[in-house]
């Protein structure tokens, strides 16, 4: 019983934690604003989590854990190449919209500390080797066409995560800093990416 509580807990924590950064980011989030959203008191949160730093990364890791598998799955199934990337993007842009502060902090570990950001994201089971090969296998086949893997899937992230991660100034350039036509925006970009890709890469 007492393992049920303390897991229930520690998951109260990781989601109270998740919407606090969403709204503030790692820099800008307080402890007691954290404690206060999951219901419970700062010792107990300092308890399970003893910094912000630990606690950001807990909850970076646990929305990984949650995407990675699935990513890994989709990449091992018999669907056809264009079915894969159209639900990989569509579901990495609507992970980046509930967690707009992914992009900050990779970007901040990618410069402060890249071997932590790879073990990281290697702990959750992403595999990159195997997706790389899923592009060299789709290449044998004639399905797509002859590219280094490694920039056909760094151009999909970076088509993906940079107008997330650049959110405050394209809503001022672009969207008179109107929240809702920015989203709509960013929601149309699942049709807009998923076609640029597949028409620069599929072999008709």
């Amino acid at each position: 019983m007492t393992n049920i509580k303390k897991d229930n807990t520690e998951e109260k924590i990781l989601s109270a934690a998740q919407n606090v950064f969403v709204r503030k980011g790692m820099d800008g989030a307080r402890m007691q604003e954290i404690a206060d959203e999951a219901g419970i008191n700062k010792a107990l949160l300092h308890y399970y989590f003893r910094s912000k730093r630990q606690l950001f990364n807990a909850t970076f890791e646990s929305i990984f854990c949650k995407i990675i598998p699935n990513v890994m799955r989709m990449v091992e199934s018999d669907q056809p190449i264009e079915e894969k990337l159209e639900a990989f993007i569509e579901n990495y842009i609507d992970v980046l919209m509930k967690n707009p502060f992914l992009p900050t902090f990779v970007l901040k570990e990618i410069n402060q500390d890249p071997e932590f950001l790879a073990e990281l994201i290697k702990s959750s089971g992403l595999q990159p080797k195997k997706v790389v090969e899923m592009f060299q296998i789709e290449m044998e086949k004639g399905t797509i066409r002859n590219m280094d893997p490694r920039d056909l899937l760094i151009n999909i992230l970076s088509l993906n995560i940079f107008p997330i991660a650049s959110k405050p100034l394209l809503s001022l350039l672009f969207f008179d800093d109107d929240q809702k036509s920015y989203m709509e925006f960013i929601e149309r970009r699942k049709v807009t990416v998923k076609e640029f890709v597949l028409n620069s890469i599929l072999i008709k």
